[in-house]
């Protein structure tokens, strides 16, 4: 990359959208957890798809790779460049406009730049739902969530985010631009091409607007907490939940009670809301649209039955909006409280729903036998399969000798998530993190199919190099 180079990226960005001195560039070059610190020679800020399509046209004119980078919140290494110095990150942060919301047709057209929980203001402002929630909200960008194909707390009800996407504007690996912005719920006009995308982690264009998806705003949201008599009966709380509700659930999480303990001794405000110990819980969300649907009275009716049923042992309802956010505070920083308790090996995995918890205890079973001492806190959600099974170090244990162990550890995991026809990655992707993991468990003609697609957007291979494949 010349000087040359350069002065024609200033030149089409301007001095506000590029960035190459190193205390500036140093936010963009590493991601969330820290496991991967690279270097790249300019940070490209474009604002808008006719500036992002002309830096992306002069990179294939010079061979130059791309990392595309939204809020650089993903957990696999995705958006981080590598240690050669030889790639530009192009981040969409400025492209961040809502360009349109249809309340009608249940709709909103917004750049790939807008933080996720703006997204949900704005679709809350015009009396609608956006349901994709995270804990990273405050900070992701709907152009990384399209690209990771992210998931969270509301997939059991809306899916994910492959199921929120209409539409979708995307600059190709040669500068060209793929208008695919259609508002549409039918179009049988042949290959679903905005598919490719979602899910490609940035490895056959970079996403720069959508069409998304709107729902009716929930009138009436009511949220439980249930101390379980034991794991297989989280299955058949939700079988009954989602019966006895009409399909209702918004949310069903599982945590552990190790997870529950380092929360409640980290987090303030998060505390055991019941007198006894138990080993499994669950936490519940019913909502409706309808603020007469007496969800409160379906839920209380549905724990009364599964405690005479034996499902549930105790149970508490939120009260009010700061107990539910109590609740939720406490699932969501099983993660943040995790790091407290030294180093962490992360899986996140999924099996189908009615083998979790056959899943869990051979896990369990297995890293104990493979590292004993080691501490499991399988949680998460469990209505869709997705299980976060994070390892903390055994107490006492040295912190970094701990992590050189997790590609161990991911063979002895993962081995049995294949066993039960599950995934390798149920929300966060590969990344650099599972690459490698993704050539030993994917079918050989899978692994085919993924590198044709690729070679076919993305011949000279300049689109987020080393990611995915």
């Amino acid at each position: 990359m010349t000087d040359m180079f350069l002065s024609r990226l200033d030149a089409i960005l301007g001095p506000r959208g590029l960035l190459t001195e190193a205390g500036d560039m140093a936010p963009y070059l590493t991601e969330e957890r820290g496991l991967f610190l690279g270097r790249a020679r300019a940070v490209a800020r474009p604002a808008s798809t006719e500036e992002t399509a002309a830096v992306v046209r002069l990179c294939a004119e010079e061979g130059v790779g791309i990392v595309p980078q939204g809020g650089n919140t993903g957990l696999c290494g995705g958006a981080a460049p590598d240690s050669s110095g030889n790639e530009i990150i192009l981040n969409v942060s400025r492209m961040n406009r809502v360009r349109a919301i249809d309340p009608v047709n249940f709709t909103m057209t917004v750049e790939a730049g807008a933080i996720l929980e703006a997204v949900q203001k704005a679709a809350d402002a015009a009396g609608c739902l956006f349901p994709l929630s995270m804990g990273a909200e405050g900070s992701c960008q709907i152009g990384g969530n399209i690209a990771a194909n992210a998931g969270g707390s509301g997939v059991l009800r809306y899916g994910n985010t492959r199921d929120l996407v209409l539409g979708l504007e995307a600059v190709l690996p040669d500068g060209s631009v793929w208008d695919g912005m259609r508002s549409l719920r039918k179009d049988n006009t042949g290959y679903d091409l905005k598919q490719l995308f979602i899910g490609s982690e940035g490895t056959l264009g970079i996403v720069t607007a959508a069409v998304i998806k709107l729902f009716p705003k929930p009138q009436d949201s009511q949220t439980a907490f249930c101390a379980l008599t034991g794991l297989d009966q989280a299955i058949s709380l939700l079988a009954r939940a989602r019966a006895a509700s009409g399909d209702q659930i918004t949310a069903f999480e599982l945590v552990p009670r190790i997870g529950l303990e380092m929360a409640a001794s980290v987090i303030p405000g998060v505390s055991d809301p019941f007198a006894d110990a138990h080993d499994w819980y669950v936490l519940m969300e019913l909502s409706s649209s309808r603020a007469d649907a007496d969800l409160r009275g379906n839920l209380e009716t549905l724990l009364g039955d599964a405690i005479e049923a034996g499902d549930v042992a105790d149970a508490v309802i939120a009260g009010s909006l700061e107990q539910r956010h109590t609740l939720w505070h406490m699932r969501e920083g099983i993660p943040t409280a995790q790091k407290s308790y030294g180093g962490i090996i992360k899986h996140d995995v999924s099996v189908p729903v009615s083998s979790v918890p056959a899943f869990i205890r051979a896990a369990i079973a297995a890293v104990e036998k493979e590292m004993p001492g080691v501490r499991p806190v399988p949680f998460g959600h469990v209505g869709d399969g997705n299980i976060h099974f994070n390892l903390n170090q055994p107490e006492g244990a040295d912190k970094d000798a701990f992590t050189k162990d997790w590609p161990r550890m991911n063979r002895v995991v993962h081995d049995i998530v294949h066993a039960m026809n599950g995934s390798i990655s149920a929300e966060h992707g590969i990344g650099q993190l599972k690459r490698d993991e993704l050539t030993h468990y994917k079918a050989p003609i899978d692994l085919v199919l993924m590198r044709k697609i690729k070679a076919a957007f993305d011949p000279k291979g300049i689109m987020n190099p080393g990611k995915v494949l």
